[in-house]
């Protein structure tokens, strides 16, 4: 210590086990013996004069701002305005010096024309950091004089700063904006280690009590993602559980991205538009500070890279969410493929509205606007991927056969299917490929798929007949509950061979179950035990309703017979008769196993007035 000045209570006054918001003890250089050459530093307009009777000899330019001081304070102190050749001043002042990009700005440097001209300053968090760069900034070290800046910023640091939670989460926020320099010094190295090991260690003694595992969650979230992303990583490397890391990481996630609980229920009515999600969340980003696009791109990318590898630790549901942020804030490609395939591995923890990803607008990605998929209501090509992957992971993983009879799957697309077909812009293709995703054997029920293919049929009434036949092609009749076969039979929406499949498949069951055997698949309705046997009132109905299926049946063949006939006569003509082919094409479609060969030349065939009557009566009888 010189005798300039001297420092005053630089230890830390509490034990190890106090708690760590202890208040801390500020340092205060305190001049001694020191002949003071300025009682003070004064502002006047936009510049800063150091108040002596001594003419001042230097004009140090700080940003916009000017200081008027004594060459000889500075030089004594800080090597490197020692080492500069100063250029004498233009208005003959003296000297001239311009500080470039200098840590702390303007008030930083006050503090340090104080502590130079021997006048009392107070270290605080808010500025100890800053002035730490600083002092490294202007070379105040030990070599010029014994107690310089440099020592004493670090004793603080060291001492004061790093004992207390809370005044290192707020050294560790000034940090923010003295890039390179608090890196270089490792001061935000050493603050993250203790804030790391701090949480660490209060969560090893509290590890039966889960309400205490979050109590230092709002104090991380409120720093920048680089820090925080480099405490997460310290901590991990410390072996903390991967549950309470992505406890951690969801509660920053919600702080910083709004938008990320937003319910999707809205989209569901259609007249509201397909941007609602996106243009409320880019809405709630300005008004919570207007942070920009690239910004929370890089918040989402680095989440999502100190994620836990644990597919246990982390839930389906928050993979969606950040993936629907990272679509709205046009992530990167790899990122977005990355969350896709992860939320194709737990495919199964997933519901339905976690799925309804909007199909967000956005010009960055290059898309021309009159763009079919522009137009649709939901992303459907995202959910087609992540079935993929799901059915990749359960290839991998030599699982397919045993997983499909535990998973719902099967039951969660097809729900998503009944809630997309609502769309009017929804192209069939993009339906039937999403629906023919899986496999043949991962539905055991197609009661969800024929309610999907229904909710298409009543939301595109102007689909033609071929295209109905094509869509109704990937459900299995067979498949169907009682309940779905009956409503089937009565739905004018359905092609009439679909229908007569439904009839077809009833009876088999009904045949099957009256001879004592197990029941053909036909979904929840009809699956019982093993070792349950129909009773004598249900096969008493069974063969009621076998007997009117045989009756209609008979019509059916009748009606079959006679059209037969009149198309033998007639085809000797070489004529293209439209009397009958409404009536032969439904026909032959329902007993399509005889005649599948004729089929093709039935599209060219037009209704008449007969064969629209026998339809009529056919269909009544049906139902």
């Amino acid at each position: 210590m010189n005798s300039s000045s001297s420092v005053a209570q630089l230890h830390s006054p509490w034990s190890d086990s106090d708690g760590p918001d202890q208040a801390y003890e500020q340092s205060m250089v305190i001049p001694n013996r020191f002949i003071t050459i300025a009682d003070s530093i004064d502002k006047k307009e936009h510049s800063w004069f150091a108040t002596s009777q001594i003419p001042t000899d230097l004009l140090i330019q700080v940003q916009d701002v000017t200081f008027n001081v004594h060459k000889y304070p500075l030089v004594s102190k800080c090597g490197y305005i020692g080492r500069l050749e100063l250029q004498p001043s233009i208005s003959n002042f003296g000297y001239e010096l311009k500080l470039e990009n200098f840590p702390g700005g303007p008030e930083i440097f006050k503090i340090i024309l104080k502590f130079c001209y021997g006048l009392p300053i107070n270290f605080s968090p808010e500025n100890i950091a800053p002035l730490r760069c600083a002092a490294e900034f202007l070379d105040m070290s030990e070599e010029y004089e014994d107690g310089n800046l440099i020592s004493k910023t670090e004793s603080f640091l060291t001492l004061v700063i790093l004992s207390s939670w809370k005044e290192t989460i707020t050294v560790l926020k000034s940090c923010e904006t003295l890039s390179p320099w608090a890196e270089n010094l490792q001061i935000v190295r050493r603050c993250c280690d203790s804030i790391a090991w701090k949480a660490s260690r209060e969560n090893s003694t509290n590890r039966d009590i889960i309400n205490e595992e979050g109590w230092w969650f709002d104090d991380v979230a409120t720093l920048r993602i680089h820090h925080f992303t480099r405490i997460i990583t310290t901590i991990k490397a410390k072996g903390e559980k991967p549950e309470v890391i992505v406890k951690c990481i969801m509660h920053y996630a919600k702080k910083s991205l709004p938008g990320m609980e937003v319910e999707l229920e809205g989209l569901r009515a259609y007249g509201h538009g397909k941007n609602e999600l996106q243009f409320r969340i880019l809405n709630a980003g300005k008004e919570e500070g207007g942070v920009g696009h690239k910004e929370q791109r890089i918040i989402i990318e680095s989440l999502v890279s100190v994620l836990p590898p644990q597919q246990e630790a982390v839930s389906c549901k928050f993979f969606l969410q950040i993936l629907k942020m990272a679509m709205v804030y046009s992530a990167s490609p790899a990122l977005i493929a990355e969350l896709e395939k992860r939320v194709g591995m737990m495919l199964e923890e997933a519901n339905v509205n976690d799925l309804l990803i909007p199909n967000y607008k956005n010009e960055d990605q290059g898309k021309p606007v009159n763009s079919p998929e522009q137009h649709t209501m939901h992303n459907i090509d995202v959910v087609q991927r992540i079935v993929e992957y799901f059915l990749m992971h359960e290839q991998q993983q030599q699982q397919m056969q045993q997983k499909f009879g535990k998973t719902n799957v099967s039951k969660l697309l097809d729900n998503y299917l009944a809630e997309i077909a609502r769309d009017p812009n929804l192209s069939i293709t993009k339906f039937q490929v999403l629906a023919e995703s899986l496999p043949g054997n991962a539905r055991t029920c197609h009661d969800g798929l024929y309610r999907a293919i229904d909710t298409y049929l009543k939301s595109h009434p102007s689909l033609p007949e071929h295209e109905r036949k094509r869509l109704c092609k990937i459900m299995n009749c067979e498949k169907l509950s009682l309940d779905a076969c009956t409503h089937a039979a009565q739905n004018d929406r359905l092609p009439l061979r679909t229908v007569v499949q439904v009839l077809f498949s009833e009876q088999v069951k009904m045949r099957t179950a009256m001879q004592g055997k197990d029941p053909a698949p036909g979904g929840e309705n009809s699956e019982q035990d093993e070792n349950q046997s129909p009773t004598s009132a249900e096969i008493k109905n069974l063969k009621v309703e076998l007997e009117n299926v045989k009756t209609r049946m008979a019509e059916l063949q009748s009606d079959y017979s006679e059209l037969q006939q009149e198309y033998e006569k007639l085809s000797n003509k070489q004529k293209i008769i439209t009397v009958w082919s409404s009536g032969w094409r439904k026909i032959k479609n329902s007993f399509h196993s005889k005649i599948d060969a004729d089929e093709t030349g039935d599209q060219q065939q037009g209704p008449n007035s007969t064969s629209v009557q026998t339809s009529s009566r056919r269909r009544q009888s049906m139902a």
